[in-house]
């Protein structure tokens, strides 16, 4: 058990680490919000890791196998999150609004910053497919539900560490400093980011859709 549990975290760890959806959200939000708004972002990234841990475990991967409009509709809610969000970002570029004199203007509470990350990841279809992968692996490897259950947690310490880590770089007094500065050119790096992974899921749900 724990063999297969150690892999199927360094495959877990490996994604985690890349860019993604997940990383933009930290670092665009420790950049424009802080540190402190960054890091509950993280734990809404965590909780979501809990849920689909769940929801993997009482049969989610199954459903998904059974019924693949299901997934292609968390294309489509995902891909239309994440472009919400990038537009939103080039927008601001383009008219020149700081996001620092917004953040003062309309502050992100607590659970927005929470709510943020919770629902990056909960709509992220990738998310699903890694919950489909982890369950098959540990399956395969003689494991049951409750192992899969089990895994969520580790999986949910890593996404503390690592987007945590993000969270902490993004909002260090030379990233700071480097967002004073280019704060307009970085507000559209990330709203392209997040533009071209909306437009990416919406492309790909798309094609899921042709006969």
């Amino acid at each position: 058990m724990l063999h297969a549990f150690f892999l199927a975290w360094l495959g877990v760890v490996a994604a985690q680490a890349s860019p993604g959806p997940n990383m933009f959200a930290v670092a665009e939000t420790a950049l424009g919000r802080g540190r402190g708004r960054a890091l509950l972002v993280v734990s809404g990234i965590a909780s979501g890791t809990l849920v689909w841990a769940l929801l993997t475990a009482l049969g989610l991967g199954a459903l998904f196998a059974a019924v693949p409009a299901f997934l292609v509709l968390l294309k489509f809610v995902g891909g239309l999150y994440l472009l919400y969000i990038g537009v939103r970002g080039l927008i601001g570029a383009a008219r020149g609004l700081d996001p620092r004199l917004l953040a003062r203007a309309a502050p992100l509470s607590a659970f927005a910053a929470w709510r943020r990350g919770f629902l990056v990841v909960m709509t992220n279809p990738k998310a699903a497919l890694m919950w489909i992968a982890i369950a098959t692996f540990l399956f395969g490897s003689g494991l049951g539900n409750g192992h899969v259950l089990a895994f969520g947690p580790v999986v949910a310490v890593s996404a503390l560490v690592i987007y945590g880590g993000y969270g902490l770089l993004f909002s260090t007094p030379l990233a700071t400093r480097a967002y004073n500065r280019f704060w307009r050119w970085i507000g559209a790096a990330f709203g392209a980011a997040f533009s071209g992974l909306g437009l990416t899921l919406l492309t790909s749900g798309l094609r899921d859709l042709r006969p």
